[in-house]
């Protein structure tokens, strides 16, 4: 037997609680003039209590403005600060920002229920028209609280993990496999992968993807380490898999970020292997780093600043209704070759 939804609760039935005006409510979340203190909490609470907030999307089309954009991230501050990625990406989302005169509301979390709480705090509190997410995990709560709230997102990630939510993101099975085939036609058979933390979406579908390209092309040997992302971890899985005698050592590793792929290059000079004539490095996500080690870093390149903006440019689409909702991919990741790859010697 299908069960009966809910009633939808409507501003009358907060007005009704409170013991107001359905007016004197939309002077409340509108911030505007007119109302006591005490009648503003009560208000407030009414609607807490009934789990209700007002529908955004009205509003702005009703002439209101968006004044900022939530984008909460579960990394630790100091490994955000040097990750070249969120600082093109956010560049990226301020610069489309800018153009609607509309501020970014950046919160570091520790966890997804940490991060539940905080959007939800924002949308209730009225402190944001709308939010990005970033780093979705199989199952991600965060689908579910959407949902509830009606709070306008975006969601960074493929669709196989966002439901229905509005998705923009790149096809990283399609880029990890073009860069396995591209080491293997320089002739490597021994390949290992230095990746992301297994928590998370896009790092289950780069292991899939790694796993398949490996398979394929039956390689005599393919590795696979997880890690943090942060240039410790990757130094230190770099360590692990170099330290094998050949030929149980890769002679090419793929990184699923630059911070790892430059610290991986520093172990290798450290253990007195040359790059690339013993081991070929390739770099995810193509930063200014990639372009100033010796030798410069081969890596899979896309536009960072550009996939921001693009993400930003899809939330305001969100919010006014005037954007396509659904699954927006952006341009593969695209090889480009540098000093650091080149046939194996051994």
């Amino acid at each position: 037997m299908t069960a009966t939804p809910a009633p939808r609760v409507t501003i009358k039935d907060v007005a009704a609680l409170a013991g107001v005006s359905k007016g004197a409510v939309s002077l409340a979340f509108n911030h505007k003039p007119g109302l006591s203190e005490a009648t503003r909490d009560r208000i407030f609470r009414a609607a807490r209590e009934l789990g209700w907030a007002p529908n955004l999307t009205a509003r702005t089309l009703a002439g209101s403005r968006v004044d900022v954009v939530g984008l909460a991230v579960c990394r630790p501050a100091r490994m955000l600060g040097l990750e070249p990625w969120y600082m093109d990406f956010v560049s990226g989302v301020e610069s489309v920002l800018a153009e609607h005169s509309c501020s970014l509301l950046l919160r570091l979390v520790r966890n997804l229920d940490e991060e539940t709480g905080v959007q939800e705090a924002w949308w209730r509190g009225r402190q944001i028209g709308g939010s990005i997410l970033v780093d979705f995990r199989a199952g991600d709560p965060r689908v579910g609280l959407v949902e509830r709230l009606g709070l306008p997102v975006v969601a960074v990630g493929h669709p196989s993990l966002t439901g229905g939510l509005t998705s923009v993101w790149t096809d990283d099975a399609t880029a990890v496999t073009e860069a396995v085939r591209y080491l293997a036609a320089l002739g490597h058979r021994r390949i290992a992968r230095v990746g992301g933390a297994a928590a998370l979406g896009h790092t289950a579908i780069r292991t899939a993807a790694f796993d398949e390209a490996a398979g394929a092309l039956a390689l005599a040997g393919a590795w696979q380490v997880a890690t943090d992302f942060s240039g410790d971890a990757g130094a230190r899985a770099t360590r692990s898999l170099l330290t094998a005698a050949p030929p149980d050592r890769p002679t090419a590793i793929v990184y699923d970020n630059d911070i790892m792929a430059v610290a991986g290059l520093s172990v290798a000079a450290e253990m007195g292997l040359r790059v690339p004539d013993d081991v070929s490095l390739l770099a995810w996500d193509d930063s200014q780093l990639c372009r100033l080690t010796h030798p410069t870093l081969s890596a899979m390149s896309h536009d960072v600043h550009g996939f921001g903006a693009e993400v930003a440019r899809t939330l305001f689409g969100v919010i006014t209704g005037e954007g396509t909702a659904g699954s927006h991919p952006v341009p593969t990741p695209v090889l480009t070759p540098r000093g650091s790859t080149a046939p194996p010697k051994v």
